[in-house]
C-alpha cells in the first residue's frame, strides 16, 4: 500500500480508501446490507493497509453508518481514520447540527469523528447552511472533541466550487467526483488544481463512476484491448487517478471482495507519474470512444441558453448522454428528478430558437421530447 500526505496534517493516509456507499446486499434492498460479507470486506482492506474509511448519514438508507462502526469493532478503530458526512439538505435550523452529529457518533459507536464532511454541497445547499451557522457550530464541535476536521464534499460547477473552498480558511480536505470522464465536469480538473494550489488536499470520490467506468462495450472496450499492457478497465481507471500528484486519496465503493483484493493489490503501484505518455493518450482515446457513444451530438457551447421557456438544455442532454453512454439511466433519471418542473423538457414550447442557433444543428425541440420520455417518472411522461 501506497500512502500519500494529506495536507498538513501529521499523517499519511493509504491511496485507497474503502467508501461505504456500495456494500454488498444480502436482498433487493439498498438498506438490505449483506453485514458478515461487508465487515470480512472491510477488515480485509484495513489489514492490507487501508487506512481511510468514508461513509455517511443516507448510504444504504441509514444502515452504512452502523456497519462501518461494527467493522471498527474488535481493536480495527485504532488502525483507520473515519469520515461521515452532515446530511446539509436535511438541515431546516441549526438544531439540527447537533441532532445529526450526536445520532452518527451513536451509529459509528463513537466517541469522536476524525473527519466530518458537510455532504454534497453546491451553490444552493452551502449557503443555506453557512448562514445558519455551520462553521461557528463545527469549531465548537472540534472544540469539545466530537470530530477532529471539518471538510465537504462537493457536486456543483467550478465556480461555486471556488468560493466555497475560499470561504473557509481550515478545511482539512475537499472530496470531489474525478474521473478520466469528468475533467470538465463539476470541479473537474480546474477545481482539483485549484485546491491542490491552495494546498487543500484532494479526496476522490467516483474514481470509477459508480462502476460505470468498469463495464465498458463496444469500441470502448476495443481500445482497452488495444493497449500492450493488459489492465482491468477499472485498473486503468484507478490508476488515472493515482497518476495525479494533487490526489492524496481515491475512494473505492467495492461491492465484491474481488474488487477489495484487485484493488488493494494495484494501489501497491499508485504513484504520480506510473502512467507513461503512451498509455495517457491510450486513456484519452477511451474517453472519446466514449464520447462517440452519445446519441445526441451536443458539444456544450450553451449557445441554446437561456431558454426563453427556462428549459436546462444542455444539462438535460448531458444527463440523457450519459445514460446512454454507460447504459445506466438510474443515475440521469434521478438526476432529471432534482430539476425544478419549470426547468424539465417538458416545458419546451417549440419556438424553434435554440435549433436556430445551434452550430451542431440539432432538433433540439424533437429530443427535448424523447429526452422527457425517457428520463421524466412515468406518471409525468404520459406512459
Amino acid at each position: 500500500m501506497k500512502y500519500r500526505k494529506l495536507g498538513k496534517l501529521d499523517w499519511e493516509v493509504s491511496v485507497l480508501g474503502f467508501g461505504a456507499m456500495r456494500l454488498p446486499l444480502a436482498g433487493k434492498g439498498e438498506g438490505d446490507v449483506d453485514e458478515p460479507e461487508s465487515i470480512r470486506m472491510i477488515r480485509y482492506a484495513i489489514d492490507h493497509g487501508v487506512n481511510y474509511v468514508d461513509t455517511a448519514y443516507p448510504y444504504h438508507e441509514g444502515h452504512s453508518e452502523g456497519v462501518v462502526g461494527n467493522a471498527l469493532r474488535d481493536g480495527y478503530r485504532e488502525k483507520v481514520k473515519v469520515a461521515t458526512k452532515l446530511p446539509v439538505w436535511r438541515v431546516e435550523d441549526a438544531q439540527d447540527f447537533d441532532r445529526y452529529l450526536n445520532e452518527q457518533l451513536e451509529r459509528l459507536q463513537m466517541e469522536k469523528i476524525d473527519f466530518y464532511l458537510l455532504h454534497g454541497l453546491n451553490s444552493r445547499s452551502w449557503p443555506k447552511v453557512r448562514d445558519l451557522g455551520v462553521i461557528r457550530w463545527a469549531e465548537g464541535a472540534m472544540a469539545n472533541g466530537r470530530f477532529d476536521h471539518l471538510s465537504f464534499s462537493f457536486h456543483d460547477n467550478f465556480e461555486a466550487f471556488k468560493q466555497i473552498v475560499d470561504s473557509y480558511d481550515n478545511w482539512a480536505s475537499a472530496q470531489v467526483q474525478y474521473n478520466y470522464m469528468d475533467i470538465d465536469h463539476q470541479a473537474g480538473r480546474r477545481g482539483v488544481e485549484y485546491a491542490a494550489g491552495k494546498g487543500l488536499p484532494i479526496v476522490v470520490m467516483e474514481p470509477i463512476r459508480g462502476g460505470q467506468l468498469a463495464r465498458p462495450r463496444g469500441p470502448v472496450a476495443e481500445v482497452w484491448e488495444s493497449a500492450g499492457r493488459k489492465r482491468s478497465p477499472a485498473a486503468w481507471a484507478l490508476l488515472w487517478v493515482w497518476n495525479h500528484p494533487e490526489v492524496s486519496v481515491a475512494l473505492s465503493g467495492m461491492s465484491t471482495m474481488e474488487q477489495v483484493v484487485e484493488n488493494v493489490a494495484l494501489a501497491d503501484s499508485a504513484r504520480p507519474g506510473v502512467l507513461s505518455p503512451g498509455e495517457l493518450a491510450l486513456i484519452d482515446r477511451a474517453r472519446e470512444a466514449y464520447k462517440g457513444l452519445a446519441p445526441i451530438p451536443c458539444t456544450g457551447c450553451k449557445y441554446c441558453i437561456p431558454c426563453s421557456s427556462g428549459v436546462e438544455i444542455v444539462d438535460i442532454f448531458e444527463m440523457y448522454n450519459d445514460a446512454m453512454i454507460y447504459e445506466d439511466p438510474r443515475e440521469a433519471q434521478w438526476l432529471y428528478r432534482q430539476l425544478k418542473e419549470e426547468k424539465r423538457a417538458d416545458q419546451c414550447t417549440k419556438c424553434g430558437e435554440c435549433a436556430d442557433v445551434c452550430p451542431q444543428e440539432i432538433d433540439i425541440p424533437g429530443w427535448l421530447d424523447k429526452v422527457h420520455a425517457f428520463l421524466a417518472p412515468k406518471d409525468e411522461s404520459g406512459d
